[in-house]
C-alpha cells in the first residue's frame, strides 16, 4: 500500500537579535545571539507515494501546482521553486513518484519565517519517507543552504530552529556550531499573556532588507556596525530578562531593539508602521517592533495584560489584523496517516 505522511511545524516570532543569525555577520561580532519563539502559524505537508514516477506539487495556500514526469524533471524555477528544490534534493535517488501538498498558515510576507518553516516541514516528511531519522541541526544547516540557492542572497538560520525544536529559545551562533538553549514553559505562557501579534497589512521581502543590512555592515555605512553591536547587547539583555522573569524590562528591550534596528537599513519602518505603533502606545502598550527584517509583515506589541483589549482595538483601528496565536512547545512532528 502506498504511504501517506503528514508533517507539521511551527513558524517563529522573533524577539531580539535578528540579523545576527546571518553568516558571516555573527562571526564578525565574535558570536551571535537571537531570542525567538515558535508559534502556531506554521506549515503542514502531506506526502503520498505514487505507483508511477510522476511528481505532483501543490501549494494549497497560494493555489499553485506543478507536475513532472519524474524527480529529475521537476522545474526549479517559478512559484514552486522552494517545493521543487527541496523535493529534488531529498528524493534524487527515490525510484517512485510522489504527490506533495503544502499549506502555510502565516500570511504571505508576514515576517514569521513561513518559507523557512515550510522547508523544515518538508524535510521532516521526506526524510521519513526515506526511512531516515532527522538530525535537527543537520536539517537546519541544509535548509539554510537550500533557501540561499532559491533567493540568491545570504540567509539567516533563526527561522529554522523554532520549526524544528519548538518552544522559546536562545539561539547561539558560534564558530563551528549553533546551539539551542530552551528558555522554559514559564516564558511560553508569559509571552502568550503579554505579547500581541498583529499583521500590519503590508507584506515584505526579507531577503532584500537583510542584504541591505549585510552590505551596510561590510561598508560600515551609517554606523551599521555599532548598531549591530547594540542589537547583540540588547539580545543578551533580553535573554537575561526572560531568564530572570523581569517582563517589564523585557518590554524596554523590545523598544530598544526596534530603535537600533531602524538604523540598520532604509525601509525598515514606514509612516504606516510608525502610526500603528504610536496608536498602540497611546492605548497602553509598552513597546512594539516589526518581526523579521522589517518594512512590513507582522508586529509584536508588549502590553500589560489588563490593557490587551484596548491595544488590540487601537491596532485594528489603524488597519492591523490581530493574529490569535499561541507560543507552541512542540516543534516538527511527522506521522504516517491512513
Amino acid at each position: 500500500m502506498a504511504r501517506r505522511i503528514r508533517s507539521t511545524a511551527p513558524a517563529r516570532m522573533d524577539l531580539a537579535g535578528g540579523t545576527l543569525d546571518i553568516y558571516p555577520l555573527y562571526l564578525f561580532e565574535e558570536y551571535g545571539l537571537t531570542v525567538n519563539a515558535a508559534i502556531n502559524y506554521g506549515s503542514e505537508v502531506i506526502v503520498e507515494e505514487r505507483d508511477d514516477r510522476r511528481v505532483v506539487l501543490r501549494a494549497l495556500d497560494i493555489n499553485a501546482s506543478a507536475e513532472a514526469e519524474c524527480i529529475s524533471d521537476v522545474c526549479l524555477d517559478g512559484d514552486l521553486s522552494l517545493l521543487a528544490r527541496v523535493t529534488r534534493h531529498y528524493l534524487k535517488d527515490f525510484d517512485r513518484g510522489v504527490n506533495i501538498s503544502t499549506r502555510n498558515r502565516a500570511p504571505k510576507g508576514s515576517g514569521l519565517g513561513a518559507s523557512s518553516c515550510l522547508i523544515i516541514t518538508m524535510s521532516g516528511a521526506l526524510l521519513h519517507l526515506l526511512g531516515k531519522e532527522p538530525n535537527h541541526y543537520e536539517m537546519v544547516n541544509l535548509a539554510s543552504h537550500l533557501e540561499a540557492q532559491i533567493i540568491r542572497i545570504p540567509t539567516g538560520k533563526q527561522d529554522y530552529y523554532p520549526a524544528a525544536f519548538g518552544g522559546v529559545n536562545a539561539l547561539w551562533f558560534e564558530p563551528g556550531q549553533d546551539r539551542v538553549e530552551p528558555l522554559g514553559d514559564a516564558a511560553r505562557q508569559e509571552l502568550n499573556d503579554r505579547v500581541v501579534l498583529s499583521y500590519t497589512g503590508v507584506s515584505h521581502f526579507s531577503a532584500l532588507s537583510n542584504w541591505l543590512m549585510i552590505k551596510r555592515y561590510i561598508d560600515d555605512s551609517d554606523h551599521a556596525r555599532s548598531n549591530m553591536a547594540a542589537i547583540k547587547q540588547i539580545a543578551q539583555a533580553m535573554y537575561d530578562c526572560i531568564k530572570n522573569g523581569d517582563w517589564r524590562a523585557f518590554a524596554d528591550q523590545v523598544d530598544e531593539e526596534w530603535r537600533f534596528r531602524k538604523g540598520l537599513a532604509t525601509g525598515v519602518t514606514t509612516t504606516h508602521i510608525d502610526t500603528m505603533m504610536e496608536s498602540a502606545k497611546l492605548a497602553g502598550a509598552y513597546s512594539s517592533k516589526i518581526c523579521g527584517a522589517g518594512g512590513g509583515g507582522c508586529m509584536i506589541t508588549v502590553v500589560p495584560p489588563d490593557k490587551r483589549a484596548a491595544v488590540c482595538e487601537a491596532i485594528q483601528a489603524e488597519g492591523g489584523q490581530i493574529l490569535d496565536y499561541e507560543v507552541q512547545a512542540q516543534g516538527l512532528t511527522v506521522e504516517d496517516i491512513d
